[in-house]
């Protein structure tokens, strides 16, 4: 908000006019024309953004609830601050390549990589970590509702052997088929595979869509299914689309360090504080962005809203991240710098 000019008062009737007339073209409020009211822009009246002229690289992992982060940050970026926003989809461990390049800014939702924060951070000191997202992060084994219904021991994983045959297919082996996902997911299945002794293999589906299509056809369909699966997701909350919900497996439980060893692995997975991960030339040059961001935190259910929007209402990113800010401006004001 600019604040008023005082002047001196100058005798004169003729002065005095022209200190009336130089007071109102330097105020807010709209100058009248010929009868037409012209509304002075927001940054006409405000200022320059401070993001003008600069752009913010953001990373985009493959999976919608990434994409929903994306989209609240981005809209708020460009439409409150002014810059301009680069979106680049990369794989997980890509992204963390962009850092010393300038390729990459942030990262907005980081799951674990102990092993990339130890290079980035601590050795290469070329990221930096910018706070938690406010979101927890859980990776597990799901089965449709109907089999546990129709199974209830096959909810242990000490069970599992014991069902493989329900699970075969033509891409398993003659083993039972655990699906996984992308492949660029974290996930510890092959290891978990082997050394708890399962006859099963892992069949990688391919994509969060080719998963969540998999759950929906085996609980319509009561086609036999277990498969890596992970909340934040909005399929978990969406029963017209899966009907019923997903049960996890319980997996030898998760103690501190038990994940040490990518190949020994055999426990399950740890909840996942999400959080946010910097350029350290972001973290010291990026002004109001890089404030935005660190302050940026939500819920599980902020973020699934805008995933569900965007997978399952045919809404843009863009589009739904501009809906969520219409609907919570109390909650994306807090962040703002």
């Amino acid at each position: 908000m600019r604040h008023p000019r005082f002047a001196r008062l100058l005798a004169g009737a003729a002065l005095l006019s022209l200190i009336a007339a130089a007071c109102t073209g330097a105020g807010s409020s709209p100058t009248t024309t010929g009868g037409t009211s012209s509304q002075p822009s927001s940054s006409a009246s405000s200022g320059a953004k401070p993001g003008e002229g600069k752009t913010v690289n953001i990373a985009v992992n493959p999976w919608v609830g990434y994409e929903a982060n994306a989209a609240v940050i981005g809209h708020l970026l460009e439409n409150e601050l002014g810059y301009t926003v680069e979106k680049k989809v990369l794989a997980e461990q890509v992204s963390w390549e962009g850092f010393p390049t300038g390729d990459v800014d942030v990262i907005l939702e980081n799951w674990g990589h102990d092993d990339l924060k130890a290079k980035y951070i601590d050795q290469d000191k070329t990221a930096q970590a910018a706070g938690e997202i406010g979101v927890t992060g859980i990776i597990g084994w799901y089965v449709p509702a109907w089999m546990a219904e129709e199974h209830p021991d096959i909810v242990d994983w000490q069970n599992l052997n014991k069902y493989a045959d329900l699970f075969k297919t033509s891409e398993s082996g003659g083993k039972g088929q655990l699906l996984d996902g992308d492949p660029s997911y974290v996930t510890n299945d092959v290891a978990l595979v082997k050394n708890l002794n399962l006859n099963y293999e892992v069949v990688v589906g391919g994509s969060e869509a080719a998963l969540i299509q998999s759950f929906q056809t085996a609980t319509t369909q009561k086609q036999p299914l277990l498969a890596y699966f992970y909340d934040p997701q909005w399929a978990h909350s969406q029963p017209p689309l899966l009907e019923e919900p997903l049960v996890r497996i319980k997996l030898p439980e998760y103690t501190a360090g038990c994940d040490a060893d990518p190949e020994a692995v055999a426990c399950d997975y740890p909840p996942y504080l999400l959080d946010k991960i910097v350029s350290t030339t972001f973290a010291t040059e990026g002004g109001a962005a890089y404030e935005l961001i660190k302050n940026f935190n939500w819920t599980n259910l902020d973020q699934s809203t805008v995933s569900e929007l965007i997978a399952n209402q045919g809404m843009t990113p863009e589009d739904a991240g501009e809906k969520w800010v219409n609907d919570n401006p109390e909650k994306w004001q807090a962040w703002m710098p």
